[in-house]
């Protein structure tokens, strides 16, 4: 046996300046999937914003090879829009398996609509790949226990939006009532819903605080809208008279006429809140 090997390892010395040269100029490919819009510009995340900026980061990650040693950064694209240029819960969880099976990335950028996101979002925590996006700002995002956990958000989230909305409360000593009136079409994602979502899960926080909602459409009746506001906006309390901001009487915090006691729980939003 030494005697067969003696002409292999002989060689060797002149088969190795050939090889590690073509092994160095030869880096694994290291793909970022990216579901996104294609063309609907009123997304601060379509693609003809966000391409851009994708290849010139993967340019500068590939200019430094210290950074990734060994691999060139490369990205595949898969659009998240339907037939009618919106953003999809459908398209976008089909497009994220076909991109997995066919690239097998090693982490997704998008989608940033929180109905898209959410369940690529899941499907990235089960094949235990990292999501990043600017967009799924909605509170549900929030919890990093289980199916979000892999999930990082560049950009605001509406929870920020009610931690806001919480303070103010307390600056102004608003602490008995708060009256959300928001557009809510049901179509596309929703963006108004889900920033009430924000203000609506954070303000019971609030000890004694009743949260409404008030939802308007187009077309709807608003003559009606104001009357529900009338009605839903103020309360009586002790000391106070009707319809003042500040909800604290005289001789400390008591409940409101009418409105709901701490242990009974506020009325829930059109929907589930759940993206």
């Amino acid at each position: 046996m030494p005697a067969v090997l003696a002409p292999l390892l002989a060689l060797l010395p002149a088969l190795l300046p050939a090889l590690l040269p073509a092994a160095a100029t030869t880096p694994t490919p290291l793909t970022l999937a990216v579901v996104l819009p294609r063309r609907n510009l009123t997304y601060p995340w379509a693609w003809p914003r966000v391409g851009p900026a994708v290849r010139l980061a993967a340019a500068a990650v590939n200019s430094r090879p210290d950074l990734l040693p060994g691999f060139a950064l490369r990205w595949v694209f898969g659009d998240s829009e339907d037939r009618h240029g919106l953003c999809s819960e459908i398209a976008a969880p089909l497009v994220a398996v076909d991109l997995r099976l066919a690239h097998q990335p090693a982490a997704f950028l998008g989608p940033g609509c929180v109905y898209p996101a959410a369940p690529v979002a899941r499907f990235t925590s089960h094949w235990r790949l990292p999501l990043l996006t600017a967009g799924a700002e909605a509170h549900g995002f929030d919890d990093k226990s289980a199916e979000f956990g892999l999930t990082t958000r560049t950009g605001p989230s509406h929870r920020k939006l009610g931690e806001l909305g919480v303070q103010l409360h307390r600056r102004f000593d608003w602490t008995r009532r708060a009256l959300l009136v928001y557009w809510d079409g049901r179509v596309d994602d929703r963006p108004y819903y889900f920033a009430a979502e924000g203000l609506y899960v954070q303000l019971p926080a609030l000890s004694n605080m009743t949260v409404v909602d008030v939802v308007f459409r187009h077309g709807d009746n608003f003559s009606f809208i104001i009357q529900e506001i009338k009605a839903k906006g103020r309360g009586e309390c002790p000391g106070q008279g009707r319809g003042r901001g500040r909800g604290r009487g005289q001789g400390g915090a008591q409940p409101c006429k009418g409105l709901q006691s701490p242990k009974q729980e506020c009325l829930a939003p059109h929907g589930s809140v759940e993206p």
